[in-house]
């Protein structure tokens, strides 16, 4: 008899119900893959997890609570060997870095081809990593050095349309000495001297976009 492969069993995180059951009901198509558990938001994907221990979760980046990145950190704290594979539909260069610096294995955009889906999901579950052809190469070539916290893409978001800082901090709701210093580590991590140079060197790289709201 053929040895009996493992089945890969899947945690869907996705704050919206209609993509996590046409997501379920695809993967359980196949006869190695299970989904055992879905979750909205990212603190619900920590509890699932240490529940229900899966194989694989599958995490979408823009969720509510804490972010794809934010549970991603949380999970590997929890248990080193959890494989994360990032399914989101549009993620900036930095994002993606970010998540693969908290631990994921891997990154897929939603408009993937389903064949390409099962191929990635099977490659985490091997615990191989699974990136678009180039995308490895695409992020060593922009040098993107230290991670951006999402605090400090918050607080970045508002410098580049020209906001003082204690607009941000008002804005925020937090003191104007700690926007200070999270532009002083923006800075830092950006090897920039000043908030014209912080901008441009943001768009560059994807952190910012200046039609976000």
């Amino acid at each position: 008899m053929p040895p009996v492969t493992p089945t890969i069993t899947v945690l869907l995180v996705d704050d919206h119900f209609v993509v996590r059951s046409g997501l379920a009901a695809s993967l359980d198509l196949e006869d190695d893959i299970e989904v055992v558990a879905e979750a909205e938001r990212g603190e619900d994907a920590v509890e699932l997890y240490e529940k229900t221990r899966p194989r694989v979760v599958m995490m979408d980046l823009q969720l509510p609570g804490l972010n794809g990145i934010e549970a991603t950190e949380r999970l590997r704290e929890i248990d080193p060997e959890a494989r994360v594979l990032i399914f989101s539909t549009f993620a900036r260069d930095d994002e993606i870095q970010a998540a693969l610096d908290a631990g994921a294995s891997g990154y897929l955009q939603k408009s993937a081809s389903r064949d390409e889906l099962i191929g990635a999901l099977r490659q985490v579950a091997a615990g191989e990593r699974s990136l678009p052809a180039g995308l490895a190469e695409h992020l060593a070539d922009l040098q993107l050095g230290p991670t951006i916290t999402s605090r400090e893409r918050e607080i970045l978001a508002r410098v580049a349309r020209g906001r003082a800082n204690k607009e941000i901090a008002a804005e925020l709701g937090i003191a104007e000495d700690t926007v200070k210093r999270h532009i002083s580590n923006v800075f830092q991590k950006l090897n920039v001297n000043d908030r014209a140079q912080a901008t441009a060197e943001a768009i560059r790289r994807g952190i910012v976009r200046l039609e976000e709201p």
